[in-house]
């Protein structure tokens, strides 16, 4: 199913805020959830998947995927609530066939899959996904963000809030 129009938007006015709203939004999400970024360098793509993962309650540092292209946080085996998360950073892939290699088909049935640069992906991106752009706000530090997915995701984040 095609991406709808915008489903949400917000002005965040600094880092904290879009903590919160990554909080949130990690509040709602499940196995099989993929979620893309899109914005210019240093628009906060990394930030809020940062916040996400710590959201869900991974306490280990969060480092940009940049150069592993993947990243990959498991719960502990006694935690049976906490999804998965592969976390991806696309930026450096050369060849939209190269994700093949990397195997993320896997997190898409297995985690919560949160993808930087996704447009790399061509072909190999599924219809069915929560897009999210971020671009830099009019004030300093601060950020616009912009919801786009399908009628599922309309429904989901119906009551998504600030």
């Amino acid at each position: 199913m095609p991406l709808k129009d915008i489903i949400k938007e917000f002005y965040l006015c600094d880092l904290t805020a879009s903590q919160v709203l990554a909080g949130k939004l990690a509040g709602i999400l499940k196995t099989g959830d993929i979620i893309t970024f899109q914005g210019n360098l240093g628009a906060g793509k990394t930030e809020f998947c940062r916040a996400i993962i710590h959201a869900l309650g991974f306490k280990e540092d969060v480092p940009s995927p940049t150069f592993n292209l993947v990243q990959i946080y498991e719960p502990s085996v006694d935690d049976l609530t906490t999804p998965s998360v592969w976390h991806s950073d696309l930026y450096r892939l050369e060849n939209p066939k190269d994700v093949i290699e990397l195997g993320l088909e896997d997190g898409f049935d297995t985690a919560i899959s949160l993808i930087e640069w996704p447009e790399r992906m061509e072909n190999y991106l599924p219809e069915e996904r929560l897009q999210i752009l971020l671009s830099m706000g009019v004030d300093e530090g601060s950020r616009k963000v912009i919801f786009k997915g399908s009628n599922y995701w309309l429904l989901r984040l119906k009551e998504l809030e600030l």
